[in-house]
């Protein structure tokens, strides 16, 4: 068989806008094709080019994945990838030894689709998610069958933390590239913690395989330190319901995320789904017991204000006894509809704590959810518990936060104004965390913003959120609603927010989470400010 006889050979497979040939140097040996569309020039102008010019610099590693998995007469993709000059491929290739070990590649230029935000072009949870879904519908359509892979990296961390900076970044760069050229495209893959991912490709059933391919591909680049994958999946039924398998998607993704790979895989998705919800439903019984029991403690944080260094209220922040994230103990809650009742139950410890307190200049602000805000039941909760302990009229804020969203805003806002009338400030938590806070802010009768801490981040780097955050506080002056700035923690940053108007502050600086609220921690920044903002409520003193 002649040379050129064995090149055709190698392109049979493909049918392609461009078809190339990359040598045992890694060089662009044959061009064919539609080279000016793809990458604005012809054929000859290809010619013994380093295959890394024609792949955008972000996708050298899938690529290099590629080439590395690549064994002799075997198919490679396709993969979408990006190209030098910002279009995007579809690239299939296959090696021969028959042809002096040179690689086929067909380039099919391909639509544009979801790409990741990360440089790795690895997504994150709800955006894999999504592609699952978009990847679900296509095998519905087409009768393929698929499969959630998750792997897990051991000694990823040891490695890291032997080696340089740099040295670690090229490794987390291969070892993207390799998960990405796993999965369906390239582009179905997520990076889901440090030494977690997960994809979703052709169904194969060689676990270990993709287990000892993604170990071999950085196996270069460890620094000698011994990091192995494991790997497990699952099969996607899209005989299922759509929202039924999606569902089993996410309780298996959330599974992986908080577990990792356990001694007995899950043979089903259903399985996982199974198991996840097992134990969320025991936990969920668990918080229902805690929450009823009041097995929980309050920490209080001061909150302090810019003009004077002193403590305008303290937040309230729930500590559950087993040691729980608050955070996911209070998306439990609201999954499970147990938030109004945890709500209820940290009020009124709130209430039992200022009418315990020996200083009546204490304020506490305690938390409560978008969900709650809208119970009737709950406002009236609060005012008998006023009306029995009148010492706390005057000094209970609420902060409204944003973790569930605000279903219908004229019936906050009437819920907002009655606590109002009973002496409260409504604070909203948050501010820019969630997608709806420009309409809460037109929407509801608010006293406080609490302006969320990515933003006062940053505000001190005078970029487009600094711009932002100050006119946010323009506004909120123009509305009679006092700011406030969380995750202050350096004097640096405590002048750049009162530079920018803000009225109160909370962070480090002033204090950690304590037992008991306690005087913030004095500012040397602090520059007293006599002058009252007209309209100011006397009740914030």
């Amino acid at each position: 068989m002649t040379l050129d006889a064995r090149r055709l050979l190698g392109f049979a497979f493909a049918a392609g806008d461009l078809l190339i040939e990359i040598d045992e140097y890694e060089n662009v040996a044959l061009a064919l094709g539609a080279a000016r569309a793809l990458l604005d020039t012809d054929e000859r102008g290809l010619i013994g080019k380093p295959w890394r010019d024609l792949i955008a610099v972000a996708d050298h590693t899938l690529f290099e994945a590629l080439l590395a998995g690549l064994r002799d007469g075997a198919r490679g993709g396709p993969v979408v990838a990006r190209l030098a000059g910002g279009r995007s491929a579809q690239i299939s290739l296959r090696r021969l030894a028959a042809n002096n070990d040179r690689v086929s590649c067909s380039l099919i230029a391909a639509p544009k689709g979801r790409s990741a935000d990360s440089a790795d072009g690895l997504f994150g949870q709800a955006d894999f998610e999504a592609i699952t879904s978009g990847l679900l519908d296509i095998a519905r359509l087409t009768g393929a069958d698929m499969e959630l892979a998750m792997v897990e990296m051991s000694g990823l961390d040891e490695a890291r933390q032997a080696m340089s900076p740099a040295d670690a970044a090229v490794m987390d760069a291969k070892l993207a590239g390799a998960v990405r050229a796993e999965s369906h495209s390239g582009s179905a893959a997520a990076r889901l913690g440090d030494n977690r991912f997960a994809l979703v490709r052709n169904r194969d059933g060689d676990s270990a395989g993709l287990a000892q391919r993604l170990t071999r591909a950085i196996a270069l680049n460890t620094g000698g330190a011994a990091v192995n994958a494991a790997a497990h999946a699952v099969a996607l039924e899209p005989r299922d319901s759509a929202s039924r398998m999606m569902r089993a998607v996410r309780y298996a993704l959330e599974d992986f995320m908080r577990e990792g790979l356990k001694d007995t895989a899950p043979e089903s998705l259903s399985e996982a789904m199974n198991r996840s919800v097992r134990r969320t439903l025991a936990q969920a019984g668990e918080l229902g017991a805690a929450v009823s029991q009041r097995r929980f403690n309050l920490n209080f944080q001061p909150v302090v204000d810019l003009a004077t260094g002193d403590a305008h209220h303290h937040e309230v922040l729930v500590r559950f006894e087993n040691g729980g994230s608050p955070f996911s103990m209070i998306r439990l809650a609201e999954e499970f509809d147990l938030i109004e009742e945890l709500d209820r139950a940290v009020v009124e410890q709130t209430i039992r704590r200022l009418r315990a307190e020996k200083d009546p200049t204490i304020r506490l602000a305690a938390n409560i959810s978008g969900r709650t805000i809208t119970s009737e039941a709950f406002v009236h909760q609060v005012e008998t518990q006023l009306k029995n302990c009148p010492e706390a009229r005057g000094r209970l804020i609420f902060e409204v936060t944003e973790s569930a969203a605000i279903d219908d805003l004229p019936r906050a806002d009437r819920h907002i104004q009655a606590l109002r009338g009973m002496d409260c400030l409504v604070c909203l938590d948050d501010f820019g965390a969630g997608s709806a806070s420009l309409a809460y802010l037109q929407g509801l009768s608010l006293d406080i913003v609490k302006i969320d801490g990515r933003y006062v981040r940053e505000l001190a780097d005078s970029g487009r959120d600094g711009a932002l955050v100050r006119h946010l506080v323009g506004l909120c002056g123009e509305l009679k609603i006092r700011t406030v700035a969380e995750m202050v923690e350096t004097v640096e940053i405590e002048e750049v927010v009162r530079a920018a108007g803000v009225d109160f502050a909370q962070g480090w600086l002033y204090g950690h989470p304590a037992d008991r609220p306690e005087k913030p921690k004095r500012s040397p920044g602090v520059k007293p400010m006599n002058a009252k903002r007209v309209g100011e409520r006397e009740s914030w003193g």
